[in-house]
C-alpha cells in the first residue's frame, strides 16, 4: 500500500487546488494551526510533504502554536530527502525551518506579477523564463543558508528557491479559475473592490496560459512523490 501524501493547511479557501490532481496520489489534508501538541506522522510514513498557504505570519507562535510542529516536520523531511513542496506561508515556514528569518511586512504583493527565474530546476522549468503568476503576501523571507535561490522579482528577492528534496514557492501555482474566484469573493481587508476587479482581469488573462504550465511543473513533483511511494 502506497504511503500518502501528507498536506497542511492554514485557511479553508487554501487548499492544495492543482497540486492535489497533479499529484496523482493518495493525500491526507491536516490543519493543525491552533493545536498545541499535534500529533503528526513521522517522515517515513508519507510519500510526500505538502504545505500550503495561510494568512499567518510564519513565526507566530503565541497565537498558532502548531506551526512549530510544522517547522520541525519540514525539516524532518528534507532531512530524510522526502520529497516536499511548500507554497506562501508554506514556503516561508520552510525557509524559517532552515533557519532563514521572516521580514514581516517587507513584501507586500497582490496580484498577478511576473517573476524571474534565476536557477536550473525540472519543477519549474515549464513555467518559462518570466512566467506571470498569482501574488497574495505581505511578507517575505530570507534565503536559507545552503538553499538555491530559483525565482525572484524586484519587490520580493526570494520568490522560489531549493533547500535538498524541498521546493519553495511564494506564489501560487495552485489556483485556477474556480479557486481565483473562491478568494475574490471571500473578505479581505488587504484588498478593495477595484483590486478585485482587476485582479478578476488579469486572471482571465494570464489563468488560461499559466494553468496548464503549472500543471505540468505541479505533475513533475508529483513525480517524484510517486517515486518514493
Amino acid at each position: 500500500m502506497s504511503r500518502p501524501v501528507l498536506v497542511l493547511t492554514h485557511a479553508p479557501t487554501e487548499g492544495p487546488g492543482l497540486v492535489a490532481a497533479a499529484l496523482d496520489h493518495p493525500y491526507r489534508v491536516r490543519t493543525v494551526l491552533d493545536e498545541q501538541h499535534p500529533r503528526l506522522p513521522a517522515v517515513d510514513e508519507i510519500a510526500g510533504l505538502v504545505v500550503m498557504g495561510g494568512p499567518s505570519d510564519a513565526d507566530d507562535d503565541a497565537h498558532h502554536p502548531g506551526l512549530a510542529a510544522e517547522r520541525a516536520l519540514l525539516a524532518q523531511a528534507v532531512a530524510a530527502d522526502v520529497p516536499t513542496l511548500g507554497v506562501c506561508l508554506g514556503a516561508q515556514l520552510l525557509a524559517l525551518a532552515h533557519g532563514a528569518r521572516l521580514l514581516r511586512r517587507a513584501g507586500t504583493e497582490i496580484g498577478f506579477a511576473p517573476i524571474e527565474l534565476v536557477g536550473d530546476d525540472p519543477v519549474l522549468a515549464p513555467l518559462g523564463a518570466s512566467p506571470e503568476v498569482l501574488h497574495w503576501h505581505v511578507d517575505q523571507v530570507e534565503l536559507p543558508d545552503g538553499a538555491t535561490l530559483l525565482a525572484s522579482n524586484p519587490t520580493t528577492q526570494v520568490q522560489a528557491f531549493r533547500i535538498g528534496s524541498a521546493l519553495g514557492l511564494q506564489f501560487h501555482l495552485e489556483v485556477d479559475a474556480p479557486m481565483l474566484d473562491l478568494w475574490l469573493s471571500t473578505p479581505d481587508d488587504l484588498v478593495d473592490a477595484e483590486q478585485r476587479a482587476q485582479i478578476a482581469a488579469d486572471g482571465a488573462r494570464v489563468l488560461p496560459r499559466l494553468t496548464p504550465a503549472a500543471t505540468t511543473a505541479l505533475g513533475l513533483f508529483g513525480e517524484q512523490v510517486r517515486a518514493r511511494g
